[in-house]
């Protein structure tokens, strides 16, 4: 059950700190953010790269990874990158932002399908949730939406990463497709891991506590 639960435990924990902090940017979301990014980029190579290069052809294997780091581009044309901890919206905007909302959905939607029954990437998504989740609640927050707008938003965004979850372990996909998805979420973990650990630096500067938190992320991974 927790396979379901977990990443929406890690959207309304995020409500919760932007709640909390309010409109304050806090120095420990960016290295949420970078411990986030390597844990997820170091559970992508242990736990899915393997499997996926077992069951797949390795070369078409590599042209569905490119895939997905593609997919994840044009879904960054629309959600200005979001998805690793950007928002770039108008929040004095009224109208109800769809191209961010959909394009999120989709996102998390998809990284359902690489939680499966018996692997870790559950925490991976977990942790990588949690800040993103904060950062854009805090945009939310501070926007001219109204509650109800804001509700609908997190509530579907928090439910759409259980609902691939579930589609993915209940449906009869055949075994090859369920690996080429895989590969295409691999893709999109590839590159938002790495957009994470280079971009959460103030000004790209590499410092020793992002070092510290990469260094955590990657080794709680691989022990896991």
């Amino acid at each position: 059950m927790n396979i379901y639960l977990f990443p929406f435990y890690a959207v309304v924990l995020g409500v919760l700190i932007a709640k909390i902090t309010k409109a304050r940017k806090l120095w420990n979301t960016k290295l949420l953010l970078s411990f986030s990014g390597a844990f997820l980029l170091a559970l992508t190579l242990f736990e899915l790269l393997p499997e996926v290069y077992e069951h797949l052809n390795p070369r078409v294997t590599g042209l569905y990874i490119m895939c997905g780091i593609v997919l994840q581009i044009v879904l960054e044309l629309f959600s200005r990158g979001a998805e690793h901890g950007h928002v770039h919206a108008h929040k004095n905007g009224t109208s109800f932002p769809w191209l961010l909302f959909v394009s999120l959905c989709i996102h998390s939607f998809l990284e359902g399908f690489a939680i499966h029954q018996h692997n870790d990437m559950v925490y991976g998504v977990l942790i990588h949730k949690i800040p993103i989740a904060t950062i854009i609640s805090m945009y939310l927050f501070q926007s001219k939406y109204n509650t109800m707008q804001i509700g609908i938003f997190l509530i579907i965004f928090a439910c759409m990463t259980p609902l691939g979850t579930v589609i993915s372990n209940n449906t009869q996909i055949s075994g090859n497709f369920t690996h080429i998805i895989d590969a295409v979420v691999i893709g999109i973990f590839f590159h938002i891991s790495t957009t994470i650990l280079f971009e959460s630096g103030d000004g790209h500067k590499f410092n020793l506590s992002k070092f510290v938190a990469i260094a955590l992320g990657i080794g709680i991974a691989y022990f896991l």
